[in-house]
């Protein structure tokens, strides 16, 4: 975290012009040269896209993080659980820098370490050891060493579904953390019926289900702020105005959304829809409009539409811009380290072991 004087010195990269900070990282990036890799997440301005080595969702970016053994500085356009991921994968002498250590996640703060130990204790009194935690990588370093602890996986939401069929051939019952949305989705295309899913409501600490001998998975009260923005009233506007209409949007939607949609796929599979779409297609997507709004700038033979216009990206994520990224560079070139992003070696080691099994199954 910067002091009052770094905060001070800091402000006046809001006063530069934008010209002269993409001149200077430019400038930077080419003197690290293989020593410095950028990676960015698809969420990401266009300002910060635009300096990216590689792009990417969660998995990709984590297969990214796991598999380079050459940057010694790897700036991680994300979040901050992204990061800590990326730090967990890489090797002891890579530094991993979040350029704004406030870049965080609503989502993966949904869920720490006090709470879950809460629910753990009472899912294990009421089913045993029938239980496997699965957490999403939206979640901190900390989430993910308990999982890994007692045997779970981390998945994306590119490989949940692979993965949560096959957390649910280990054990009777399924605990999902952090997002019920996505949880939900998954279950449900794997044919757990309504009545076997049930909430747990970390405030609350008390588990929500009509029958809970009936239960096969227990969704945590979690969602993504983003995703939480699209209605089932979007879709119908939107099939009423343009019939031909193919509605996508990404699995942390609602379900009642999600099944009101033409696809349902990972940030990655959004993309590779709208690559794919035949000239002329009109495509309205529900996600960060960041992306969006890429989407419709690169894509001008379809017709790319917001499925809300009026949805915020994510705020957090955004918090990455053109002079954090400057800022950033700048510490380097002088020999700085900038915000180092650094996970304990006993949650990174159980940490790791949710992330190998879920790049095992991934492959």
């Amino acid at each position: 975290m910067l002091n009052l004087k770094e905060k001070i010195a800091f402000n006046r990269y809001y006063d530069e012009a934008p010209a002269d900070q993409i001149k200077r990282i430019k400038k930077i990036k080419a003197a690290f040269g293989s020593d410095l890799m950028i990676v960015a997440h698809h969420y990401q301005k266009d300002e910060v896209v635009a300096f990216a080595d590689a792009r990417g969702d969660s998995l990709k970016l984590a297969q990214i993080a796991a598999n380079n053994h050459t940057a010694k500085k790897i700036v991680f356009c994300g979040v901050h659980f992204m990061a800590e991921t990326a730090d967990i994968l890489t090797a002891d002498n890579q530094d991993v820098i979040l350029p704004d250590p406030m870049a965080g996640c609503s989502m993966a703060d949904m869920a720490n370490p006090f709470q879950l130990t809460k629910a753990w204790e009472f899912l294990t009194a009421n089913y045993g050891q029938s239980i496997i935690p699965v957490t999403y990588v939206n979640s901190s370093a900390a989430i993910k060493a308990f999982v890994g602890q007692k045997g779970g996986v981390a998945i994306t939401s590119s490989n949940a579904k692979a993965i949560m069929k096959w957390a649910l051939k280990q054990k009777k019952h399924l605990l999902f953390l952090p997002d019920q949305h996505l949880g939900r989705n998954i279950s449900l295309s794997l044919g757990i019926k309504p009545d076997q899913i049930g909430l747990w409501r970390a405030q609350e600490a008390n588990l929500q289900a009509a029958d809970p001998r009936k239960l096969r998975v227990i969704l945590w009260d979690g969602y993504c702020s983003v995703h939480q923005q699209f209605k089932l009233h979007h879709v119908q506007a939107l099939r009423q105005k343009y019939p031909d209409i193919k509605i996508i949007v990404h699995p942390e939607c609602a379900h009642e959304v999600t099944a009101a949609a033409d696809f349902v796929g990972s940030t990655s599979a959004l993309i590779k829809y709208v690559d794919q779409a035949p000239i002329g297609t009109r495509i309205a997507i529900g996600t960060d409009n960041n992306l969006v709004g890429r989407l419709k700038a690169s894509q001008p033979t379809k017709k790319v539409m917001f499925l809300n216009p009026y949805s915020c990206a994510c705020i957090l994520m955004n918090r990455i811009d053109l002079p954090h990224l400057a800022w950033t560079m700048d510490q380097l070139a002088a020999g700085q380290s900038g915000h180092v992003i650094t996970v304990d070696p006993q949650t990174a080691y159980w940490a790791k072991q949710a992330l190998d099994r879920m790049l095992q199954l991934s492959l």
